[in-house]
């Protein structure tokens, strides 16, 4: 299939909105505080934006390239770049990683619409934190509301997708991450008005360096691959609608900053009210759940800012299943050769299976275990510490060493002119330095067992 023949974005404003949509999502809103929060706050914040600059964007801008100069899907991509080899096999990691990530990321994807539903109906009002907990515990164990919850996001999710590039994805990325991005400062605005909202900002700003070990370097960098979407094929396919006029360097550097901005803004949300209101910062994955709606009905018109806020979340979360998605349709649209429709119906149905196995997993399914997991935990631990770390590390390999040097820097100045020591200095990162980083995230995924 000829690039000709295939959707574009536009220009660059699409291709920033688009990808910041993708790497913008439940890792920043959901995942980012409460890791952040088990972590040691501003120890933990600094190491990760270490990572996302030395690390992130010179592995965005690998996928980037080998997806701009392939035209072709994740797995498609390395075939035509590296035909006759077993290249491929990193694409259809990146393919499995999204068909698998979005499988459980559905299922918390799903929970927020429930609790927007909540917020209306103002059920969190004058609940302790047990009853909120018990709320979740039982809404979550439950077989109906949170598969139909979770089949809505995949019908949304699915429509975006068929619409195409341009028509869909872009253009919903254009409504959905400005609004984002008001509500998120709207909320931001007033976790920072209620009395010792300070203590929160301390918390998350003020580095306590003794919090750090190798264990929360190795999360941090874990962190910055999986908000980034780095490793899981969304950047290579979305690489592959980059006309050739967009400069790649500048995009990865502001899609980064972005997204950066937004898991800083999602700590500013988060801590400054769990300190004012005393809640705890190492509620882990219920923090946004069952802690933040006890915060939410405490504070002076938490009404409509816990409205607000579970809207926000799941127009982070929506953004993001539009790219995974498109990673699965993309492959199916083009290795058979089918219309967008057949694949974006065969990638939703099927995807969404394996989600309904996730979602059980907190109720009916919540016995089935493998290596001591559940189906939601192991897709959760596989896909976040082996598919996404492995496939990131085989994908600067590939750039760095197999691809080379020089092709790498034909596509970056094909749109624009890059100061040499700079264009160096990321080869010479994606050559070296980021295999290390995080071949060392892949081996203490193995070898510590409460990594992530």
């Amino acid at each position: 299939m000829s690039n000709q023949k295939r959707d574009s974005f536009s220009g660059k404003f699409g291709v920033i909105v688009a990808a910041v949509g993708s790497a913008v999502g439940l890792g920043n809103i959901w995942r980012f505080p409460y890791i952040a929060g088990e972590n040691g706050g501003g120890a933990f914040l600094l190491i990760y934006i270490f990572f996302v600059i030395i690390i992130g964007i010179p592995v965005m801008m690998s996928e980037f390239v080998i997806g701009r100069r392939s035209g072709s899907n994740a797995m498609g991509s390395f075939r035509k770049l590296a035909p006759k080899t077993s290249w491929w096999l990193v694409g259809l990691m990146g393919i499995i990683a999204a068909f698998v990530i979005l499988a459980f990321y559905s299922t918390v994807s799903g929970w927020t619409l429930e609790y927007i539903f909540q917020a209306f109906k103002n059920s969190f009002s004058g609940k302790t934190h047990g009853q909120l907990s018990n709320d979740f515990n039982n809404f979550t164990a439950s077989s109906f509301h949170p598969i139909l919850w979770q089949i809505v996001v995949m019908a949304i999710t699915a429509f975006i997708v068929f619409r195409g590039v341009s028509k869909g994805i872009e253009k919903a990325s254009k409504i959905l991450m400005p609004l984002l991005l008001v509500l998120i400062i709207a909320v931001c605005v007033r976790s920072l008005t209620l009395p010792g909202a300070s203590k929160g900002l301390e918390f998350l700003f003020k580095p306590d360096f003794s919090k750090i070990t190798f264990k929360v370097v190795l999360m941090a960098l874990g962190q910055a691959a999986f908000s980034l979407s780095i490793g899981m094929g969304a950047l290579i396919t979305y690489g592959s609608y980059i006309r050739k006029d967009t400069p790649l360097l500048g995009t990865s550097f502001q899609v980064a900053a972005a997204d950066t901005i937004i898991a800083i803004l999602s700590g500013v949300m988060v801590f400054p009210a769990l300190f004012a209101l005393g809640g705890e910062s190492t509620g882990g994955p219920g923090l946004v759940f069952i802690t933040l709606p006890g915060i939410f009905q405490s504070m002076p018109g938490g009404y409509v800012f816990g409205i607000l806020f579970f809207v926000l979340i799941f127009l982070a979360a929506l953004t993001s299943t539009i790219s995974v998605l498109e990673v699965v349709v993309a492959y199916f649209k083009e290795d058979f050769k089918i219309s967008r429709l057949k694949a974006t119906l065969i990638a939703t149905i099927s995807i969404s299976i394996l989600g309904i196995f996730c979602t059980l997993s907190f109720g009916p399914l919540k016995n089935v275990k493998l290596f001591d997991k559940t189906i939601f935990g192991l897709a959760d631990y596989v896909s976040a510490n082996i598919l996404l770390t492995f496939g990131a590390l085989l994908i600067v390999i590939f750039t760095g060493w197999y691809l080379g040097k020089s092709k790498f820097i034909d596509e970056v100045k094909l749109s624009c002119k890059v100061n040499p020591i700079v264009l160096n200095s990321i080869v010479f990162i994606i050559k070296w330095v980021a295999p290390i980083a995080i071949g060392a995230v892949a081996i203490g995924a193995f070898f510590i067992k409460d990594l992530m």
